[in-house]
């Protein structure tokens, strides 16, 4: 193309747009300044958040209390049990089909409160009976609690669902604990049917 193609061509097209500086409009400006000026004086006259309604309401006197299972602290045995065994035992009680076995209905729930102790206190490995169903498992020790959150845990659970047994002392485990050696669980049904003789 020559070089006067060129220069008509460049004639007819339109210059390129320029962004140019523009100010703010002044109706916007005064309304940020407003509503920074409206949040500055609300946050100045409000009452400090110390004072908040909401949250614990615990005064400090209650939280310095006696703790769960110290001597004349109440034990809750429901939140224990949510705590330390629902997970495997489940919130009804009902367990996990060949994997844990349910408290709902047990025999070893229910039944000799020295055996309940001693599963509680030694935990158990190996195959264990309940309601028909054989369960081969392991469950953990809680010696680790005290003697009346042990207690508190048992009752609930022989208490609850469709259980309807006493509730168990704390002396029964602090007994189990003092008369007991054993430093391992018990292996299976058959060893915790040797302590109701």
């Amino acid at each position: 193309m020559s070089q006067d193609t060129v220069t008509r061509a460049q004639q007819r097209e339109n210059e390129d747009p320029e962004e140019t500086v523009r100010p703010m409009p002044l109706v916007v400006l005064l309304l940020a300044l407003f509503m920074v000026l409206w949040a500055v004086v609300y946050i100045l006259r409000s009452e400090p958040l110390t004072l908040s309604a909401f949250g614990d309401q615990r005064t400090r006197a209650e939280l310095s209390g006696p703790v769960a299972g110290a001597a004349g602290g109440a034990v809750d045995g429901k939140a224990l049990f949510a705590a330390q065994c629902a997970a495997c035992h489940q919130a009804t009680g009902a367990g996990l089909p060949g994997v844990f076995p349910p408290l709902d209905g047990s025999e070893w729930v229910q039944g000799n409160t020295k055996v309940l102790a001693n599963i509680l206190l030694h935990g158990i490995t190996g195959e264990i009976t309940v309601k028909g169903n054989k369960f081969s498992g392991a469950m953990p020790s809680f010696a680790q609690l005290s003697d009346a959150e042990l207690a508190g845990v048992a009752s609930f659970i022989r208490g609850n669902w469709s259980n309807k047994a006493e509730a168990v002392t704390a002396e029964l485990f602090a007994q189990e604990r003092k008369d007991g050696n054993r430093t391992t669980p018990f292996e299976g049904e058959a060893a915790l049917k040797a302590l109701e003789k």
